[in-house]
């Protein structure tokens, strides 16, 4: 109800300079002391004198609230309330962005809780939240790469995707230049007015047939801006470190390795940048500037469409003082 309110209007605002009679009436018919003396009549009676007063008298008293209300919803209908209906067309030139995700074991490491691996998908997740207007799609790779998700404007997909991502089903490495390249190939043909891989990884180029820096190249001449993100803490973390019988990883304390220095030139090459996440605070913050570096201008449109709804009001207005003029010259009716 409250938000009907907010959605009410006037045309014709300045009748309600006419509720100030209303507080005045109110003054006049209760408050106002009465001067002069008022005639009575001495009427002879065998009945004992009425201690308590009927309910028409009470009634009576309160016979002017009608008059009263259906003066304000005349004045309110005067005003001409209208409701508003705000209609919006947004024009927006999106931006298509792919994530590149590392899926290595090393994802696995519990220097974040619960692995580096849950809190990036749950950081993208809601990065994702915040890009309304933009195509996402998903990448991921270790010793190898592949498109988990194209480029989609159905949030929902990438989010669902992102909720099923586990390290171990697919070969063991961290190919970084390979995992660029897909990103580089399914965003490459795209028409949007900026085109935005964001790679996250927590180790270094360790295999694949495709260079690092050779799918920064790529990207580059693609018009392709590619932010790096190094994710692990520093120091020791403890890390799987192998696999038992049963496919549960062995972990144990390994130092955090992590080539900086050719995720900073991968950004570098491509115009974008490098950002270390060590916490799940931090990635969290990494994910939030590259939300600001990469905003959207959105051209809003609104356009309003208005109903009267000056009528209830007078209908309403006229049943009141119906209602008072009949009830004044009937039940209700009082001699001088």
């Amino acid at each position: 109800m409250f938000d009907l309110l907010r959605n009410i209007e006037f045309d014709q605002p300045w009748f309600l300079v006419l509720l100030l009679l209303v507080p005045a009436m109110v003054y006049y018919q209760y408050f106002l002391p009465r001067s002069g003396k008022v005639a009575t009549v001495r009427v002879s009676h065998t009945n004992p004198p009425a201690t308590v007063q009927s309910l028409r008298v009470h009634a009576v008293k309160y016979l002017p609230v009608l008059q009263l209300l259906g003066l304000t919803f005349l004045i309110i209908a005067l005003a001409r309330p209208q409701l508003a209906l705000k209609e919006e067309e947004i024009t927006a030139e999106g931006i298509d962005i792919i994530l590149a995700l590392d899926l290595s074991s090393s994802m696995l490491a519990k220097d974040f809780q619960p692995d580096r691996l849950e809190v990036s998908k749950k950081v993208a997740s809601e990065f994702v939240d915040k890009r309304p207007d933009d195509r996402i799609g998903l990448v991921v790779f270790s010793g190898e790469s592949f498109t988990q998700c194209p480029l989609t404007s159905d949030h929902r997909i990438v989010k669902r995707f992102l909720s099923q991502l586990q390290c171990g089903f697919l070969e063991e490495g961290t190919a970084i230049g390979m995992g660029l390249a897909t990103a580089v190939n399914r965003i490459k043909d795209s028409d949007a007015k900026s085109k935005v891989i964001i790679l996250l990884t927590d180790g270094d180029n360790n295999t694949g047939y495709i260079k690092p820096l050779t799918a920064a190249e790529m990207a580059r001449e693609l018009e392709v801006t590619v932010y790096t993100i190094g994710v692990g803490s520093k120091g020791m973390a403890l890390t799987p470190q192998g696999k038992r019988s049963d496919g549960s990883y062995v972990f144990d304390y390994a130092r955090v390795m992590i080539n900086e220095e050719l995720l900073n030139q991968i950004a570098q090459t491509t115009g974008g940048r490098y950002f270390r996440a060590t916490s799940e605070q931090s990635l969290e913050m990494v994910y939030n500037e590259i939300d600001q570096l990469e905003k959207t201008e959105r051209d809003v449109t609104t356009f309003k469409r208005y109903s009267d709804e000056f009528p209830i009001f007078l209908r309403v207005g006229l049943i009141l003082f119906l209602l008072y003029l009949v009830l004044s010259v009937t039940i209700l009716r009082t001699y001088p």
